[in-house]
């Protein structure tokens, strides 16, 4: 069993890096906040939409022309595309050699 000699040491430890993490991730959180508040800020003094509004309207502009690949089921599906209800049958392997 540690002594309490021992124990002291690794408590303040863990306590003082808890902090800085803490300290850290505060951090971060506020350098992103103000990143985006200054994105809004020039978007109004400028009259034009933030680069990602921008961009993830223009990916949405585009994936409903149905011109990325996965888009193209989705559309047919959605427009009535042809259904087909099938019975299911299990499969079973021929174990002869031919």
């Amino acid at each position: 069993m540690p002594s309490l000699a021992s124990r002291i040491p690794h408590f303040v430890l863990k306590l003082f890096l808890g902090l800085f993490a803490a300290i850290f991730a505060v951090s971060l959180l506020a350098a992103a906040l103000i990143v985006v508040a200054l994105s809004l800020l020039k978007a109004l003094v400028t009259g034009r939409k933030p680069a990602p509004a921008a961009v993830f309207g223009r990916f949405r502009q585009f994936s409903a022309q149905g011109m990325w690949p996965g888009g193209a089921g989705r559309e047919n599906a959605a427009h009535g595309g042809d259904v087909v209800d099938v019975e299911v049958r299990e499969v079973r392997e021929d174990r002869r050699l031919p």
